[in-house]
């Protein structure tokens, strides 16, 4: 392991040593100005997990929180579930990580807008991954309910991108 001149991480056998404030501010500091995003170390039964967050901020969790219980809702509490979205309800899922986009072009017309009766075979979107743009094509039948990304949002692999009520 490499450390500046400024944050020196000593090897440490005592467990109580192992755990110290001090040397966990330490691992932080490290994980915080190196390339490195996570780091875990476990020993005697006690372990220590410190990862970099989205936005390369640093958090450490070494013993499990207090889990404050909530109470379940209220029947006049709970909503009923919109009306366009019925139990046959079919997701279209991204195949790919990529960036979203609703139309070929920042200037041309979507592809497909809520409310679109779409075929097998049409081209319902574009995700751009490694500066290639791949035509995403519907596999059902129906009318497009919801569009669940917004133009030029990264989207993930297996998320949702547009809920469709088959025909």
């Amino acid at each position: 392991m490499k450390a500046n001149k400024h944050t020196e991480v000593p090897i440490q056998k005592n467990i109580e040593e192992v755990m110290d404030l001090t040397y966990i501010r330490n691992l932080v500091t490290l994980i915080s100005e190196s390339n490195i995003d996570e780091i875990e170390i476990e020993e005697a039964g006690k372990k220590i997990r410190i990862a970099k967050g989205k936005n390369n901020t640093v958090a450490s969790a070494i013993v499990p929180q207090q889990v404050s219980i909530l109470q379940p809702p209220s029947v006049s509490e709970i909503k009923p579930l919109a009306a366009h979205t019925p139990s046959t309800t079919k997701e279209i899922r991204s195949p790919i990580v990529g960036t979203f986009y609703h139309s070929p072009a920042p200037d041309a017309d979507a592809y497909v807008e809520v409310g679109a009766h779409i075929k097998v075979g049409t081209v319902l979107c574009i995700i751009e991954a490694m500066k290639l743009m791949n035509e995403i094509e519907s596999d059902i039948e129906g009318k497009i309910l919801k569009i669940l990304v917004e133009n030029g949002k990264p989207v993930e692999f297996n998320q949702p991108l547009f809920l469709v009520e088959p025909v």
